[in-house]
């Protein structure tokens, strides 16, 4: 293990917190229940714990073991382990890969939660009640196109972001998650309550936990039914996705780990929590969505369009709605945090900036591309403005969700499993049982399982 260089998580509950809040963001309550709706339902949500425990745990494993092996940001520290290894240094690409594609996560990450922070004042003013489909989506459509808005909105979420990371490790991003994930939690199933009430509850746990595994893995038209493995790669991007592996976050919050943490532990405990909220989200929105006889499968629209029209007609709709843009709001905040961290990191080791220049360096220069992301739903969404028949929003998430973070991940599995020494995952992990299995996993499954998601990304699968 390398000297710390930097401050250290209090505790590992701590830590946990930490983590949780990187994994739980978005991609939990935004994307999650509106995947689960155009996969299907039980038969999808099975397939993804599944991805969740065979390729997410063990690589998130291996990422917090880098990190706390390392105990530097994530391109010194690949830079110093592949040298311990014996190992070329151009596995330091690890690091260098984390930060780009946080950067380009965050530069349209920032805008979505802004449509949250936007809902937020539209729900407690009342303007939510009574709201049909056209006036959902004219409400929507009006937000995406004034850049004015939307940057207005990008630029504040962006300084509540840098405010916490420029006070450090512990009285900025420690105290942050200490306060936000219980909020979370507490929030999520104050919602889960409401929607026991809405008369559907019962049709919600239906259609996320029962299984039909035909629904889900075969289409079926003219009475001919073929099988497609598209729920499955799309599965698996989102285990992968929303434990945030692959962007540095979670091996730069590993370097921060006390050293007599237990590795597999937390992170079981980390991935299990990500799951328990995303679950919650779903029992929280379908029954909603039921009640009020609104499509499940609406896709991103659910959230910013369907939901909207369940809370304007529902009892004190007007109050719940209000929290559960808060809840979006938070959610998206303790994952912005950890998605600057890494950069910030880099910036004091390297060239010994004070944290206060380096936070306001990377969170500015995230600004600037998330000017990007704001035009691409006005100005920029014209077909000259288009490459590959993307928008500029579409391509960043596109090279960070689908390339960057499948590489990375491959390679961190790749390094740890292959060219690193098995010594140093055993005496990192110091697992009394179970390394075997962890073991085959990350050096088999997991590379085998992270390479089919880039190439159904690339159109090969």
């Amino acid at each position: 293990m390398l000297k710390v260089t930097h401050p250290q998580w209090t505790t590992r509950f701590a830590f946990i917190l930490a983590a949780a809040g990187s994994a739980v963001g978005l991609g939990n309550i935004w994307k999650f229940p509106y995947i689960t709706g155009e996969y299907g339902g039980g038969a999808f949500v099975l397939v993804y714990l599944a991805c969740i425990a065979l390729i997410g745990v063990p690589v998130m494993m291996a990422e917090i073991l880098l990190g706390r092996q390392g105990r530097q940001s994530p391109i010194r520290t690949m830079r110093s382990l592949a040298q311990a290894q014996g190992a070329s240094s151009g596995w330091q690409v690890i690091g260098w890969m984390g930060v780009v594609a946080g950067f380009l996560i965050l530069s349209f990450y920032s805008v979505i939660a802004g449509w949250a922070f936007a809902y937020i004042p539209e729900a407690l003013s009342g303007n939510l009640n009574g709201l049909d489909k056209a006036t959902a989506g004219a409400l929507f459509g009006n937000l995406t196109a004034s850049p004015w808005t939307l940057l207005f909105w990008h630029t504040l979420f962006m300084l509540l972001t840098a405010l916490v990371v420029l006070r450090g490790v512990q009285a900025g991003l420690e105290r942050l998650v200490r306060i936000l994930m219980p909020a979370l939690v507490g929030l999520l199933i104050l919602l889960v309550g409401y929607a026991m009430a809405s008369g559907r509850f019962l049709q919600g746990l239906d259609y996320l936990f029962s299984v039909n595994v035909q629904a889900v893995f075969y289409t079926c038209q003219a009475g001919t039914c073929t099988f497609t493995a598209e729920p499955l790669l799309v599965a698996l991007g989102h285990a992968f996705f929303t434990l945030s592996l692959g962007m540095g976050a979670i091996m730069v919050y590993g370097a921060y780990m006390p050293p007599q943490a237990s590795i597999a532990s937390s992170a079981l405990l980390v991935a299990a929590a990500d799951t328990v909220i995303a679950l919650l989200a779903g029992m929280a929105i379908f029954p909603l969505v039921f009640a009020n006889d609104l499509a499940p499968g609406a896709g991103p629209g659910l959230v910013f369009v369907t939901l909207p029209i369940a809370f304007g007609s529902m009892p004190a709709g007007q109050w719940f709605g209000s929290l559960f843009f808060i809840l979006l709001l938070i959610a998206a905040w303790s994952s912005a945090i950890s998605l600057v961290e890494p950069a910030v990191a880099w910036l004091t080791e390297r060239w010994q900036w004070c944290r206060i220049r380096a936070t306001l360096s990377v969170t500015g220069l995230v600004w600037l591309l998330g000017i990007g992301s704001v035009l691409s739903f006005n100005h920029w969404s014209g077909p000259e403005y288009q490459w590959f028949g993307k928008t500029l929003f579409d391509l960043k998430d596109y090279l960070a969700s689908n390339i960057l973070l499948p590489l990375g991940g491959l390679l961190i599995a790749l390094f740890t499993a292959w060219a690193a020494q098995r010594r140093f995952s055993e005496q990192g992990l110091a697992l009394t049982r179970g390394f075997a299995l962890w073991w085959w996993l990350i050096r088999y499954l997991a590379p085998l399982g992270i390479v089919l998601i880039f190439l159904h990304a690339i159109g090969l699968v």
